[in-house]
């Protein structure tokens, strides 16, 4: 008689013994800073009115710490509005859009969402320069007599743009920066933005619902010279007769912000800053390399993106060797109920494949300890 309890666990594989110590991966909302704990949140503001002095006075420290850790220059305001980094790229999309021709570049959902408001919503009909999962479209076909919406980092294909050197500096239309997963973790060359939008929960490591719009000099003036042809809901509108509503890049928030998610940006940021300058892009940096190690070193592992120089530092999307989307889906779960990793599976659009968070907030050692729990992971998905 065959002993079949024993077979199996000579066939099982054994679990790693070192757990990550915060196994979140999650690519939105992503990892807490290390050390949060929500009673560490100031809370004077809370259960205050947003337009109080005190609430104003938090707003605009929230804007100011951005501003520093960002580096923006004075000729950028910075404004909070709902809708997370969608209602913030929307805002800039309904109320600028519509003076000239639109280019609008495609390489993952988030890209291609932006096409289809341009088309179904607007009404306009943008160039479309497109690039499969993986890839990068040409940037050297892009006509900057129009404006130009793009994402500077894919966070549903892990394909990101090199730098800005491609937007030129003479340009006639408006560069529009979806860099929601790309700010704090990448050094941007403000001067060729014109409009840029983020959300706090990606390298910040924020609560979600919240945007941040950017806005350049060139945006402004586009704001305050140009109507569009379409009505704007109360949400989106940033200029009161004919100039730009500055109290809303002064922490007076067009509609109720929860003070609470403000607190929370704020211990965010004040973490960033103590890290010291580039301490944000640094720690991403870190991060990456440990994973694409953890890469390198595994035959049935890659990348999504192939090119190193176009190869997200953030959401870096993975491809497992002869995976569909229920491997992966067993995978991941598997990972969550070890406690190993959390939100691993790839964006549901995406091609099948795991896609792990190496933002700022996520520590390196967290990474390096994932390694292991990924050859468990998979080798016991492909035992049955």
């Amino acid at each position: 008689m065959t002993d079949t309890t024993a077979a199996d666990a000579t066939l099982a594989p054994a679990k790693p013994g070192t757990t990550p110590a915060r196994p979140f991966f999650s690519s939105g909302p992503c990892a807490k800073p290390p050390g949060w704990d929500a009673a560490k949140l100031a809370t004077d503001s809370l259960g205050r009115s947003h337009r109080s002095k005190l609430g104003k006075q938090r707003l605009q420290y929230c804007i100011d710490l951005m501003r520093e850790v960002l580096k923006l220059p004075d000729t950028h305001r910075i404004g909070i509005v709902p809708g997370s980094d969608t209602g913030a790229f929307e805002m800039a999309m309904w109320t600028m859009l519509g003076a000239r021709g639109v280019t609008a570049l495609a390489w993952e959902s988030f890209g291609e969402g932006w096409v289809t408001d341009a088309v179904k919503q607007l009404k306009i009909d943008p160039t479309v320069i497109r690039a499969d999962y993986g890839q990068l479209p040409d940037l050297g076909a892009i006509d900057w007599s129009t404006d130009v919406l793009f994402t500077w980092n894919g966070t549903t294909s892990g394909v990101r743009v090199p730098n800005a050197d491609f937007i030129p500096e003479t340009r006639e239309g408006l560069s529009f920066a979806d860099a929601t997963s790309g700010v704090f973790a990448y050094d941007i060359d403000w001067a060729r933005i014109d409009v840029a939008t983020f959300s706090w929960q990606k390298v910040l490591g924020g609560e979600g619902a919240h945007g941040v719009l950017i806005l350049g000099p060139r945006a402004v003036e586009r704001l305050e010279t140009y109507t569009p042809a379409w009505p704007l809901p109360k949400v989106f509108r940033l200029v009161s007769k004919g100039k730009l509503a500055e109290g809303v890049f002064k922490g007076e928030t067009i509609n109720t912000p929860s003070m609470l998610a403000v607190e929370d940006a704020i211990f965010a940021l004040e973490w960033a800053k103590g890290l010291g300058e580039n301490g944000l892009i640094a720690r991403s940096d870190a991060n990456a390399a440990a994973l694409d190690a953890i890469v390198e070193a595994r035959d049935w592992l890659g990348h999504l993106a192939a090119d190193p120089a176009t190869r997200s530092k953030t959401s870096v999307c993975l491809t497992v060797e002869g995976a569909d989307e229920a491997f992966i889906k067993k995978m991941a779960a598997l990972l969550e109920k070890e406690g190993a990793a959390f939100d691993v599976a790839g964006y549901r659009d995406a091609p099948a494949g795991l896609r792990i968070w190496c933002g700022a907030t996520v520590d390196t050692a967290d990474i390096e300890a994932l390694g292991p729990w990924l050859d468990w992971a998979y080798a016991t998905a492909k035992a049955g």
